[in-house]
């Protein structure tokens, strides 16, 4: 076996999972944990109508940091687990046992280059121009226990039987450039709506939908005992030893089966063929040659209404949009081999318990051949990497068009009642976010005080993403913001979350809040 390119596989694959561990988990680009808090312009972020008590200047950049993911089975230890044994983490039983049969990753990051807001009238304004990426992906367990037992000896190939189908990966990067509108209809009814223009940096879709694989073939030292294999004088006996003998060649068996499929929309990205082969030998990316791969378009809409003086529901829909990737910077492969079928009943031809002398020279001739097809068997599954090249055989296909890939959209209801002229307030919040693999829900309460714009303070607990063992907090101190909307609470925490958010308060106080 190719030990030190299954070395580099492991490396890979435990750099993947540290930077989808390591990026702050959690449920989406924005902070839930702001949702009610009426001094911050962030939960603009989550509901356009949302305005907030004052306008806003982000410093740039700094003015809006936002990274999350979401794990439902990975958390610290993992991470502990990862930096303790980058190679090996994974034949740790105590890893292994945590992972679900299904375990689904989110990563999302988001920053806000330039943004602003400011007050027309009875108009709020806003503009900003971000970068924004998901990545979903979604791994099952049996991956990892192929992995973990097929290091052990090169053997395992031979006898094996593993189904690894089902892995995904889902990209998509872009620009934003948003202009933001909202206004109060009346003195219970506010809506708004962002309408933003998307300049797609890169979009790429992996699906492997298929990697089956059963074995059980002869050691090499069995094979050399076959070729020369030789029996008993007695008759009798050497009829017995030769039927023992075809059936265990027709034991023998060897089945494989892939299919997958890659869309990728990125400037810089070649998928590299080595002289002689016709599929993917490797990735090749040029950072030098990134740039805009493909336009779209997206909204945001959203309204609150108070039901009473004291009690304020409210609803938005986010991302509503696509993104047209560039003919030019796409590349599509798929992999759908002819299937590997060893089966031990075409290796008996000429076999025959009444014919000894002509059953030795086709048991070489048949052994021969059982060899030679196992071999091209192993070459394709033990070529180095648990889902590697040889394996998948992913060949290129043109682009003849070009190809489109929607936001990864969310719906937000919330409601909060207040008390205490508003200065206090408790809420509940749904989100739910249409993202690969797998959409993501949350339900989140608040309790929120607000005694100035200038001061906020905001504490909440999410109930499905942490599995209700995580608390959040948000904190709006003059220009500052601080939130996460799960706190790390020990080496068992899945999902740890933060924000930070630094702007300068402008002109147009509004006369009176609305929720």
């Amino acid at each position: 076996m190719t030990t030190s390119r299954l070395y580099s596989s492991k490396k890979f694959i435990g750099a993947f999972l540290l930077m989808m561990v390591c990026v702050l988990p959690a449920n989406a680009q924005f902070l839930r944990t702001s949702y009610f808090m009426e001094g911050t312009h962030y939960r603009q972020q989550l509901n356009p109508a949302l305005i907030p008590t004052q306008g806003y200047f982000n410093i740039p950049v700094l003015g809006s940091v936002n990274a999350t993911v979401g794990s439902t089975s990975l958390g610290y230890q993992d991470i502990i687990d990862i930096i303790d044994d980058s190679d090996n983490f994974y034949s740790n039983p105590d890893f292994l046992k945590r992972l679900k049969d299904k375990n689904d990753l989110n990563v999302n990051v988001s920053t806000e280059i330039l943004s602003a807001g400011w007050y027309k009238g009875k108009n709020f304004w806003s503009f900003n121009v971000g970068v924004r990426a998901d990545i979903g992906a979604s791994l099952t367990r049996s991956m990892f226990t192929f992995l973990n037992e097929m290091d052990a000896l090169e053997d395992n190939w031979r006898n094996s039987n593993y189904d690894i189908s089902g892995q995904k990966l889902d990209i998509n990067a872009y620009g934003e450039v948003g202009l933001g509108y909202a206004r109060q209809i009346n003195n219970r009814l506010t809506v708004g709506g962002k309408v933003k223009v998307l300049l797609g940096i890169g979009n790429m879709n992996l699906k492997i939908n298929n990697v089956m694989m059963n074995a059980k073939l002869p050691s090499d030292a069995r094979i050399n005992q076959l070729q020369n294999i030789q029996f008993s004088s007695d008759p009798a006996q050497a009829a017995q030893e030769i039927e023992a003998l075809r059936n265990e060649i027709k034991g023998y068996h060897a089945n494989l089966a892939v299919n997958a499929q890659l869309e990728s929309s990125f400037k810089g990205l070649e998928l590299v063929e080595e002289n002689g082969q016709d599929y993917i030998s490797d990735f090749d990316f040029d950072s030098g040659k990134l740039g805009i791969a493909g336009y779209g378009f997206g909204i945001d809409l959203g309204a609150s209404y108070k039901i009473m003086d004291n009690l304020t529901v409210s609803a938005s829909v986010l991302d509503l949009g696509f993104i047209k990737w560039s003919k030019g910077a796409t590349k599509i492969a798929s992999a759908n081999p002819e299937a590997i079928n060893i089966a031990g009943d075409n290796y008996l031809t000429g076999i025959d318990p009444n014919n000894i002398a002509n059953s030795i020279t086709a048991i070489q001739n048949n052994i021969t051949q059982l060899q030679a097809d196992a071999d091209g068997y192993m070459n394709r599954v033990n070529g180095g990497d648990v889902l590697d090249y040889e394996m998948l055989q992913l060949q290129t296909e043109e682009a003849h068009k070009s190809r489109k890939s929607s936001l990864a959209s969310t719906v937000v209801v919330g409601a909060e009642y207040g008390f205490f002229e508003n200065k206090l307030g408790v809420g509940v919040l749904s989100t739910t976010r249409f993202v690969q693999p797998k959409t993501l829900t949350e339900i989140t309460f608040s309790a929120n005080y607000r005694p100035k714009s200038w001061l906020n303070v905001a504490l909440s607990y999410s109930a499905i993403q942490s599995a209700g063992k995580s608390f959040g907090l948000g904190l709006k101190l003059g220009p500052v913001f601080l939130g996460t909307d799960y706190m790390f609470l020990g080496k068992n925490t899945n999902s740890v979350s933060g924000f930070v958010g630094i702007s300068v308060p402008l002109g147009g106080k509004k006369s009176n809040k609305e929720g």
